[in-house]
């Protein structure tokens, strides 16, 4: 395919190209750039003036970072009219943008086989990097992410951080009526409007609201460090995540789940490996996947010391006597190493449902919420913040903050022993 030159300008700021193939007929591709201004945006007579390219059918609108009288405009012309200062300033700034729009499209032809409106219309508004759009960027994050999983990410964030990805794209394409955008054209109102379109379109709660709009806070806050782009548009961002509290076993369900006995061995089972990670702090995944190799003897004691599985981080815990109770009881399920043998999560998950009907318990309870018991259980009985973190295996201390709550009995029992202490400091002085 040669490239031939254009055989026409028309008055309309149309460039018209034609192409010729050796082995077909003429065939003739379409390049118009033209200007217009916005009268539903008119303020005491004032109007934007905007931009449009159009490339074989498609369509690509953009701001002109322009104003003009709307009485000095010549929609006929696309330009302001007359000769005066304020005229001939205009239309020079509207020719200089043409003229970067024909020069963008003609680099882009060279390189690319399909031209759209859409990437004349990105490049033209300072892009130019490898983050030069939002969803590249992000697509960019995302593949740096997956490279990390196995090692101290996990494949279930990642989804997560992909499914972030979706919903901004999803806004993009409904909101601005495009695939992409350019990252200089992001204003914080966008984090806005994105955060109330998941609300009304999507029907996210705000916990996930949340959750995605700081992914997507996350990838202009690192194109922005890396200098790839002036300034971060949702620095000043901010939406309360309003999590719900999670759910724990206090000491006495506990004692109560433990004393229950069970008609079904599989609930017993269930109960016990529950009651296993309540004392242990272990994930269902690090349950599932603990091996022989990984209880070792430290000074007579055993210990569990191994990595977590979706951070890789090390963590150990010593083996009391109610877990090493409930490991000798399993022996016989031990295969291939592993404590307990091939157990199913979703499988455990429907029965740990059935053990808590049957002790009573109407919380809304998961094997995840052992790790919150043992966080509430180990604070409340005087264990420092520190070690607690350690045994959950986590690198910052504020995510333990989230397990290890604060309960009302534990604030009741030292507000009492600071009361006793009192007295018997100034039991004796009257006021």
């Amino acid at each position: 395919m040669h490239r031939l030159s254009p055989i026409c300008v028309s008055r309309s700021n149309s460039l018209i190209f034609n192409f010729a193939n050796k082995k077909t007929s003429m065939a003739r591709s379409t390049f118009k750039v033209l200007f217009y201004v916005n009268g539903s945006k008119e303020k005491d007579g004032i109007v934007p003036i905007m931009g449009r390219v159009t490339i074989n059918g498609t369509v690509a609108q953009f701001s002109c970072k322009q104003t003009i009288p709307k009485t000095l405009w010549d929609a006929k012309g696309n330009r302001a009219k007359g000769k005066s200062a304020e005229a001939r300033k205009i239309n020079l700034a509207l020719d200089n943008i043409k003229a970067q729009i024909i020069k963008h499209y003609q680099r882009i032809s060279d390189r690319e086989a399909y031209v759209t409106a859409e990437m004349v219309r990105n490049a033209y508004q300072g892009v130019g990097s490898e983050y030069e759009t939002l969803i590249k960027a992000f697509d960019k994050d995302c593949a740096n992410f997956l490279k990390r999983v196995g090692k101290d990410r996990s494949i279930g964030t990642y989804k997560v951080m992909v499914r972030a990805r979706n919903y901004v794209a999803a806004f993009i394409k409904s909101f601005y009526r495009r695939t992409d955008m350019s990252m200089l054209e992001l204003t914080p109102d966008f984090i806005k409007e994105f955060a109330a379109y998941l609300t009304a379109e999507r029907g996210l709660k705000n916990a996930t609201i949340w959750l995605n709009c700081m992914w997507l806070k996350g990838v202009v806050m690192r194109a922005h460090y890396n200098g790839l782009i002036p300034r971060n548009p949702f620095a000043q961002f901010h939406i309360s995540p309003n999590v719900k509290e999670r759910e724990y076993l206090t000491e006495d369900e506990i004692k109560r789940i433990m004393a229950h006995e069970f008609d079904n061995s599989t609930l017993t089972l269930v109960r016990d490996l529950f009651i296993f990670a309540c004392f242990t702090a272990l994930s269902f995944v690090d349950m599932k996947e603990l091996t022989t190799d990984e209880i070792v003897e430290v000074n007579g004691e055993k210990w569990i010391l191994s990595k977590r599985h979706k951070t890789n981080v090390p963590f150990q815990v010593k083996l009391l006597d109610i877990p090493l109770q409930i490991i000798e009881r399993y022996k016989y399920l031990s295969e291939d190493k592993l404590v307990f043998g091939k157990i199913n999560y979703w499988t455990m998950c429907k029965q740990l449902k059935k053990v808590m009907a049957e002790c009573g318990i109407e919380k809304q309870i998961s094997y995840h919420c052992a790790r919150h018991t043992f966080g509430t259980l180990a604070l409340s009985k005087g264990m420092p913040i520190e070690s607690v973190s350690r045994v959950l295996g986590h690198t910052n201390i504020v995510t333990t903050q989230i397990y290890a709550k604060i309960t009302t009995q534990k604030l009741d029992n030292d507000l009492t022993m600071f009361g006793n202490k009192l007295n018997a400091s100034f039991g004796s002085v009257t006021p």
